[in-house]
């Protein structure tokens, strides 16, 4: 069975644009920045939260489902 490259599997694609549309803070309230939590807004944690899963979901990604082998590689073996 060959796999796909991760560019090309839609099932991937999902989540990234879910994790990318949740990073921007359009949902808020116009003008909420209170809570402030230790000295930093609210929105600013949710952006940091967010990236943080962002980078945890592309190493996965890259771990799991990038080929590394060259298919001329392969095609040697």
């Amino acid at each position: 069975m060959k796999r796909k490259e991760p560019i090309k599997n839609w099932k991937l694609w999902i989540p990234l644009i879910i994790l990318f549309i949740l990073a921007v803070p359009w949902y808020l309230p116009t003008g909420s920045f209170n809570p402030i939590i230790l000295g930093v807004p609210y929105w600013a944690l949710i952006i940091i939260g967010i990236s943080f899963i962002i980078s945890i979901t592309l190493t996965y990604i890259v771990k799991n489902h990038w080929q590394m082998t060259d298919e001329e590689t392969k095609e040697r073996e």
